[in-house]
């Protein structure tokens, strides 16, 4: 029985992962520290994850968004990604699928399965 679902989930992996049309490089913010100097630098941009396969996913999501001037419809985002790439939330992750680059920020803790993870994005804004 063991057998038989490791397999089935191999599959379900590999499965998916032939859809992924994207490349992403996933960075964190951090404190550095300088062994030399000492000196720790508040919070660098550092890269954790370089040209890894991905798929970005978009769907429109039924709710509107008031503002004060108009109403807008909004879209979901979601990253599709090997489960054993840990993503924390707040991260900044740059995607190239179809020939266009975006920027996006993690919003919230992935969703793992053994054969993806599932990461909601939104449109990188800046550093917190």
């Amino acid at each position: 029985m063991v057998n038989t679902l490791t397999a089935a989930q191999k599959a379900a992996r590999k499965a998916i992962e032939s859809t992924y049309s994207g490349r992403c490089n996933i960075y964190e913010r951090r404190d550095l520290r300088d062994e030399k100097t000492k000196i720790t630098r508040k919070k660098e941009e550092v890269l954790v994850v370089k040209n890894q396969p991905c798929k970005l996913s978009f769907e429109k999501l039924n709710a509107l968004l008031q503002t004060d001037t108009a109403a807008s419809r909004t879209q979901g985002t979601k990253l599709f990604i090997a489960p054993e790439i840990t993503v924390k939330p707040g991260s900044k992750i740059m995607v190239k699928q179809n020939g266009v680059t975006t920027e996006y920020s993690a919003s919230g803790v992935p969703a793992v399965y053994p054969s993806h993870a599932e990461v909601l994005l939104e449109f990188f804004g800046g550093w917190a």
